[in-house]
């Protein structure tokens, strides 16, 4: 593949706008171009692919422009075009790296005295800038305290705390951050249309959770995935090409979780093993799948719609407690490093599933029933619906109704959380009515519904019609109901150890002391 073709050159941007991510600094570097506010000194930081050589170079068009120091280069005078093509001579870029020694810096900046050859500003573009040795900052320092008017330093670096204070001080300094999946993914997708790629999206999601937030290296990756595949960048290739882990495997693992199914999670790690999957890189992409549903679960949006896993992601954040995933994401950062300490791989990762085992909570439901005056005259729970006559009771008065009821129902995963998080609003012969808060809305999936009112039938032994409406919800619901049961054995259990005269002695003669979080309830 030659150069023109390497996509990371080929779609490097060669303008401000066409530059994706890093605003902050193109509007701040626009509005010092356009205002004619020029500092001598510019310091990009940042990790690698960022953008940090791409934007120097860009502003070094901007500044030397034949049309005038604008913010949008023309690209087609004789200083955009060498600029480009990497032939402009008042253009010098050093790697510091390989030049970290003094006699390099001296001599740069003993050229930097001279006026340019033919430009408006000498531009250095001086890269991994904390590579230099002291004594080249401290001559760097000397021209930065009086920079000659003709001369412009940029310097970027991707460890900015190896930067002497004194250096830093003298420059304006910009932050580039690392790039979201989702806008990788975005701008892979423009470039693979325009190159008349075929692509699946779920390989390029795949490439762009790679990248870890470098443009850069999702094109470097993108041109290693058209060489690996057939003509089609494909979700089964890409996975097979980068070592990534099936998400089957992963989602099943947290069902099984779910479950409290000791077998099934260790089937699946047989499965895995069989198959000669990496264990530490499992382990890594289940802290990064634990990531995304804590994420789903504080902020639904953070997960776009047209996400492959939304569903997935969904259900999984509303069948978890954020503790348990909050839990779950800490044991999997701790197996990931401890699994070199472990006998061998499977140890390390099966031992990390048992312990997520043992730690996770019991998922038993103790509803309590809060007693209602004057009671409602209601059908059974377990009777069929068309035994009581047409009603409509107060949401107040049908919870126990309700709460009893969803602790009979077979139903599991995102519908279960469904129902505990409604209230009854309404019930008649064939129509069961429930009103769900607006911030509880994205568990109502269609999937979820669909769950819930199959069970209703099963239940029942009758199709049911199921309404669900968004509103304000003033009594407590199924969920809140064995929340407040949980914390009130939990109260009990801790009050219980506290009065407990063994625990007492030990306290008094031994200097012992209680474990916070350490007190469980009996089950």
């Amino acid at each position: 593949m030659s150069d023109t073709s390497v996509l990371a050159r080929k779609w490097r941007p060669r303008n401000f706008a066409q530059l994706a991510g890093q605003e902050h600094v193109v509007r701040a570097l626009t509005n010092a171009l356009t205002q004619n506010r020029l500092h001598h000194a510019y310091l990009f930081t940042g990790t690698r692919g960022v953008g940090k050589t791409t934007i120097a170079r860009i502003f070094a068009k901007s500044l030397n422009c034949l049309t005038g120091i604008t913010a949008t280069p023309c690209g087609e005078c004789s200083a955009c075009v060498e600029i480009d093509s990497g032939r402009f001579v008042d253009l010098i870029e050093l790697d510091a790296a390989s030049n970290t020694q003094v006699d390099s810096m001296r001599e740069l900046l003993e050229s930097a005295l001279y006026a340019p050859t033919n430009a408006r500003f000498k531009v250095y573009i001086i890269d991994e800038v904390h590579m230099l040795s002291k004594s080249a900052f401290n001559a760097m320092l000397k021209t930065l305290e009086e920079p000659p008017p003709h001369v412009k330093f940029i310097l970027a670096t991707t460890d900015p705390q190896k930067i002497p204070v004194t250096v830093l001080s003298r420059c304006l300094q910009f932050n580039l951050k690392q790039l979201p999946p989702a806008l990788i993914a975005s701008h892979l997708k423009h470039v693979l249309e325009q190159e008349e790629i075929e692509f699946e999206q779920g390989a390029l999601n795949l490439v762009a959770r790679a990248a870890q937030g470098s443009m850069r290296d999702a094109l470097s990756l993108m041109d290693q995935a058209i060489a690996f595949s057939s003509g089609k960048i494909e979700e089964a290739a890409m996975r097979s090409m980068l070592g990534a882990i099936d998400q089957g495997y992963l989602f099943g693992l947290l069902h099984a979780l779910q479950q409290k199914d000791g077998a099934a999670l260790l089937a699946i790690a047989d499965d895995m093993a069989g198959r000669s999957i990496s264990f530490e890189s499992a382990l890594q992409e289940l802290a990064s799948l634990l990531h995304r549903i804590a994420l789903v679960q504080s902020v639904p949006k953070a997960i776009a719609d047209d996400e492959p896993e939304r569903a997935s992601l969904l259900e999984l954040a509303a069948a978890f407690t954020p503790e348990d995933i909050q839990l779950f994401y800490q044991i999997a950062i701790h197996g990931c490093s401890e699994i070199d300490l472990a006998p061998d791989e499977y140890a390390g990762f099966t031992m990390t599933l048992l312990r997520m085992l043992a730690f996770s909570p019991s998922r038993e439901i103790h509803p309590v029933v809060p007693a209602v005056s004057p009671p409602v005259k209601i059908a059974p729970v377990n009777a069929p619906l068309e035994s009581s006559p047409p009603i409509s009771t107060p949401m107040d008065e049908a919870m126990p109704d309700w709460v009893a009821l969803t602790g009979r129902l077979k139903v599991q995963g995102m519908a279960q959380q469904l129902a505990k998080h409604c209230v009854l609003d309404s019930f008649s012969n064939d129509q069961l009515v429930l009103r769900l808060a607006e911030e509880n809305k994205h568990l109502q999936t269609r999937m979820a519904t669909d769950n819930l009112q199959a069970a209703l039938k099963d239940h029942f032994g009758r199709p049911i019609r199921l309404t669900i409406v968004l509103g304000k919800v003033s009594s407590a619901t199924p969920a809140k109901i064995e929340q407040q049961n949980q914390q009130e054995r939990q109260d009990q259990a801790n009050g219980s150890i506290a009065e407990d005269d063994f625990v007492k002695d030990a306290q008094a003669e031994l200097g012992a002391s209680l474990v916070p979080g350490s007190i469980k309830p009996v089950q």
